[in-house]
């Protein structure tokens, strides 16, 4: 999850260098889903060949629908608020991500709270607390502490933040945020009952980009924005594709199939340390006590969580003992004297 947090960051500061080059929001999203289709097929006949894939049924092909409705409704919502403000909004707004799959998930029953229990506490507090400490970074600067003495670069230029749509921006990204979380918890049902990571990825990113063709022909109605150049567009369709779609994809699925959703977004909070991280080294930007004191609140968060994740698998690990025990202990036939 750290490195799927990591390529969603990078993908960020790409895709918004790109969107100011003059790419088409709706454009990139077909070609780069359109790319990571074409990569993932051979590996997709090569399952099926080797019948090492599940049978494929009507049921699962409307599963896979569904989820590539969110997955790709919210990449260009994605896009669309990124391309209105900037990488530092977009990583803020991906903070909400945590709080709506924890509803969702205690709505959905697949999340459990006994407010009497620590481990239960440790989980509602940790997931207030890590979405405060990013916020610390956004809203608190404080006095730098690395100082950066480059001048400025011209990707600092690009990124330079407006302040038109500002608010509009932040309205889709965080309407994205809802988008993404409905994903992963739809995601945790389709994986339990499809458990192959590789097919799911790949019907969901080829549904997605049926729908972002259909999408975009309709919005684009400028011919020359389907044309290609070697320019940064070009770059950063081949990151989406190949890393923030296909790897980032596979990274996200397989985790929620290990851990679940909620444990899964609890980590986009990591995505404001980057975020800080890469404008400190790469943008030239300051680095300032605020990001240090909101680095160790989300860490803080983060430990909570983990732990009372842990707590609850070893109590359940601790009941399915006790029950074999017993069973294994209780005789065949029981005295009736």
């Amino acid at each position: 999850m750290v490195v799927a947090i990591l390529i969603q960051t990078i993908s960020q500061v790409v895709t918004k260098i790109a969107l100011n080059g003059g790419i088409n929001t709706y454009v990139l999203a077909f070609y780069s889903y359109a790319l990571s289709s074409f990569l993932l097929l051979p590996f997709i006949a090569f399952l099926f060949h080797r019948s090492q894939a599940p049978p494929l049924n009507f049921s699962s092909i409307c599963r896979f629908f569904l989820l590539a409705i969110f997955g790709s409704s919210g990449t260009v919502l994605a896009y669309v608020g990124l391309d209105l403000s900037s990488p530092t909004m977009a990583a803020a707004l991906l903070n909400l991500i945590p709080a709506f799959t924890f509803v969702l998930a205690l709505i959905f029953r697949m999340e459990i709270v006994h407010f009497g229990e620590k481990s239960s506490q440790a989980k509602v507090l940790g997931t207030i607390v890590s979405i405060g400490g990013a916020f610390v970074v956004i809203f608190y600067k404080g006095p730098p502490i690395f100082k950066n003495h480059s001048s400025a670069s011209s990707y600092k230029q690009v990124l330079s933040l407006t302040q038109s749509n500002w608010v509009l921006g932040g309205f889709y990204l965080a309407t994205e945020s809802f988008i993404a979380s409905l994903w992963y918890i739809y995601q945790a049902s389709v994986i339990k009952s499809y458990p192959s990571v590789m097919v799911v990825v790949f019907f969901q990113i080829l549904f997605s980009t049926i729908l972002s063709a259909i999408f975009a022909i309709i919005v684009v109605a400028d011919l020359s924005a389907w044309v290609l150049r070697l320019d940064m567009g070009l770059v950063c369709i081949i990151y989406q594709a190949v890393v923030a779609v296909v790897i980032r994809f596979i990274l996200y699925t397989w985790s929620v199939k290990k851990a679940g959703p909620l444990f899964c977004t609890m980590f986009k909070p990591v995505g404001i340390i980057f975020t800080v991280i890469m404008g400190a080294l790469f943008l030239g930007d300051d680095f300032h006590l605020g990001s240090l004191v909101g680095a160790v609140i989300i860490v803080l968060g983060f430990y909570a969580v983990i732990w009372g994740k842990a707590k609850e698998e070893r109590k359940a690990e601790a009941r399915f003992e006790n029950l074999e025990s017993s069973c294994h202990t209780a005789p065949l036939l029981q005295n009736k004297t």
